[in-house]
């Protein structure tokens, strides 16, 4: 793409450049994987503790975007969408593999429990423990308890404080009722917490 195109594809929202991508753009579809390469596999890497996996999972998602594409309907929010083709796939993933301990998550987090809320600790944004070092342990700790949560709750806690999906997105993310997603995310939020003071007094 030369640079002007790209400057131009990069002002056009996620549904326009899908369009662009039905009607024979070959380059929208280029545009949007760069646009959510860092997003989504950063999703995929904290869900599944494997960032290996996650690359693959990455290109498995964009591959059923490509497959997919004419049944979108473009009055609809493109995100959503992708994250959930992501979300089944790495759920697919994780099913057929063997059960074993999940690799330390790589989840940029972290902050002192007594400086804030639980919800607090989950959505602040911190380097990653490569770029600051200093909180390499801190992030450790966050990520080590996020990894043991049940698979549906460590879902829910990254949809929503990661990915910022609303409550309707994240419903028609997991195809739950929205009652389910915020007695999930109330039950996920809690089970974090519990963890993190059991870890505090260890």
């Amino acid at each position: 793409m030369s640079p002007e195109t790209t400057t131009q594809l990069e002002k056009l929202s996620d549904e326009e450049l899908i369009a662009a991508y039905q009607s024979g753009r070959r380059d929208a579809f280029t545009a949007l994987i760069e646009r959510y390469r860092s997003e989504l596999f950063h999703f995929l890497a904290r869900f599944m503790g494997d960032r290996a996996a996650a690359e693959d999972i990455f290109q498995e998602a964009f591959l059923q975007v490509h497959l997919s594409v004419d049944s979108f309907e473009t009055d609809k929010r493109f995100k959503p969408w992708l994250f959930t083709i992501a979300a089944n796939k790495a759920r697919d993933y994780m099913r057929k593999r063997a059960r074993r301990p999940a690799a330390p998550l790589d989840a940029p987090m972290g902050g002192d429990a007594e400086a804030g809320s639980f919800v607090d600790l989950l959505e602040a944004d911190l380097a990653d423990p490569e770029e600051n070092l200093e909180s390499a342990e801190l992030v450790e700790q966050v990520q080590r308890i996020i990894g043991q949560m049940p698979e549906h709750l460590r879902e829910i806690l990254l949809l929503a404080y990661f990915q910022k999906l609303s409550y309707n997105d994240i419903a028609d993310n997991l195809q739950i009722p929205l009652g389910t997603v915020k007695s999930r995310l109330h039950t996920a939020v809690a089970n974090f917490a519990k963890a993190w003071k059991a870890n505090a007094r260890t």
